[in-house]
């Protein structure tokens, strides 16, 4: 693990005006260079020609002479840049089958952000300017960062709800592996308790969805009343449904935050089930419940905060019958219904559904480093795949 890990620090901001019109200016014409590069790249996939980051970045400097481009010269070229390079990332995604062919960015339903890297920003004494502007950022630094630190790069973004971000991605040396600790635990998720860990605690799922589902209803329906097109009034219906979106999220986020961080610090070696949630999503009678227990995201902060302390986290294959395998005597039960949440093994012990499989998930992982069989060992970085989940790179053109 490296002496010191790169770790970004988000902070909410309040731009003025001419910052505000700055930063959607950019905005638009990031999307804008985007897309131009993802189509010129579409078509010379459909001629079997192959596009470089490098004959891209030349295309954007093609584009800035052109009458129809011009308002692109208007901001800084460092987040157009940066577009190019986030769309290089996502091809070499695609190529090596870990994502899906790049997206078009939408003018209202995509993320709207900018990456400046440290020609395009000054930042001193907690002051931070960005280029074409004046002024400093009006931030609120909820929390320090680091002594001395310096950002490599900023990216400042704007969600649904209105609300302005800036995330600052610095060395961190406070993160260092924590002391060893001999404690393993297995972890079963669900719907009826979040989780269910393999010491028989079970933690209840908040269901922050269904707790603002009146109020999100409300403004669905204030909005499907507006108007169609882009008037005032939809707009600020639109806004106060992507609010109450946000405050589900962030409640949300935060309550796994704390889960997770919880965890990592009192156990030295956390199993976790492989699921795809991705395809248990297209179940229509549980998509809105597994969405709102968010496991992806889950496994995503327990496998980062893992590799941030010197923790492991092991996912057992998907396949594993961890609900129906007696974990005191090995028998395996033919059915199991969803319905069934205690049963009795012909040996004589009653089982609860969940802390039966939660130990057997333990058991399951701890068995990798013995024999290797039937799991999968921890991403080898956090948002990569399984060394044993990789498949030979798709051939591009």
């Amino acid at each position: 693990m490296a002496t010191h890990v790169k770790r970004a620090f988000k902070y909410r901001f309040y731009p003025s005006d001419a910052q505000a019109a700055e930063l959607s200016r950019t905005f638009g014409c990031v999307r804008k260079v985007y897309n131009l590069a993802l189509a010129a790249r579409t078509e010379a996939w459909a001629r079997q020609e192959r596009v470089s980051y490098h004959q891209t970045s030349a295309m954007l400097t093609v584009w800035k002479k052109t009458e129809e481009l011009a308002y692109l010269n208007e901001v800084s070229s460092v987040p157009l840049q940066q577009a190019l390079r986030h769309l290089q990332t996502a091809f070499a995604n695609f190529f090596g089958r870990r994502s899906k062919y790049p997206r078009f960015k939408s003018r209202k339903k995509s993320r709207k952000s900018a990456e400046y890297t440290t020609s395009a920003f000054r930042f001193r004494e907690g002051k931070l300017t960005l280029a074409k502007m004046a002024e400093p950022l009006d931030i609120v630094w909820s929390r320090p960062l680091p002594e001395g630190a310096s950002p490599s790069t900023v990216t400042v973004s704007q969600d649904a709800a209105g609300r302005w971000y800036v995330s600052l991605l610095v060395e961190d040396p406070t993160l260092q592996p924590l002391p060893a600790a001999g404690a393993a635990i297995g972890v079963d998720v669900g719907l009826d308790h979040l989780l269910t860990l393999s010491t028989g605690e079970k933690v209840a799922n908040p269901r922050y969805d269904r707790r603002d589902r009146a109020r999100l209803a409300r403004a669905q329906r204030q909005l499907a009343r507006k108007a169609r097109g882009d008037g005032a009034n939809r707009r600020k219906a639109r806004r106060k449904v992507a609010k109450v979106y946000a405050r589900i999220t962030d409640r949300r986020r935060d309550h796994l935050h704390k889960l997770t961080t919880r965890l990592v610090r009192e156990n030295q070696t956390i199993v976790i089930e492989d699921l795809t949630v991705r395809n248990m999503v297209k179940n229509s009678k549980l998509a809105r419940a597994i969405s709102d227990a968010a496991w992806a995201d889950f496994r995503s902060m327990l496998e980062y905060k893992a590799h941030w302390y010197g923790r492991e986290v092991i996912a057992v294959d998907r396949w594993f019958p961890s609900s129906k395998l007696c974990s005191a005597c090995g028998t395996l039960r033919g059915k199991l219904p969803l319905n069934v949440r205690t049963w009795t093994c012909d040996c004589g012990t009653t089982h609860d559904r969940d802390v039966n499989a939660a130990n057997n998930l333990l058991a399951a992982g701890l068995a990798v480093s013995v024999w290797g069989a039937g799991v999968r060992p921890q991403r080898s970085s956090p948002g990569g795949q399984s060394a044993m989940k990789q498949k030979t790179p798709r051939r591009e053109p």
